[in-house]
């Protein structure tokens, strides 16, 4: 179980997040929490195959994680539970810090492999609600 310890330490410490699932739409839940990472200061690699080689706030997409040419801190996941086990997968091979998933996202095996990796993963969450309601 993740504690509000656990997640204000998350959210202190990583620097860059990659969102996997980016929307270019604004309305799209992945865009909004984008842009909010984005306006706290974090670095944010949007991360959309169909999206890959485009600009939105001011970085490059991505197709996939292993595609990106620097060290990313979290994953952030808006794909359905059933698409975890492979962002948890390449995630590990990333040498990424952190996976976090969105609300309604959940695979209890995929967490548990990168905890076994030891990766902290939190799931079943939305940073921009985390953040205001820690007073982050």
């Amino acid at each position: 179980m993740t504690t509000d310890d656990d997640i204000r330490q998350i959210l202190t410490t990583v620097k860059t997040i990659a969102v996997v699932g980016f929307s270019a739409n604004p309305d799209r839940p992945s865009n909004e929490v984008a842009a909010f990472l984005k306006r706290k200061g974090f670095r944010v690699i949007p991360v959309n195959p169909g999206l890959a080689g485009q600009s939105f706030l001011g970085e490059r997409v991505y197709a996939t994680l292993k595609d990106i040419p620097f060290t990313v801190d979290m994953v952030d996941v808006f794909r359905a539970s059933e698409y975890v086990a492979a962002v948890m997968d390449e995630a590990i091979s990333i040498r990424a810090k952190v996976v976090w998933t969105q609300l309604d996202v959940v695979d209890e095996t995929a967490a548990e492999k990168g905890r076994a990796a030891g990766l902290s993963v939190v799931m079943n969450r939305c940073p921009a609600i985390e953040m205001p309601r820690l007073g982050l």
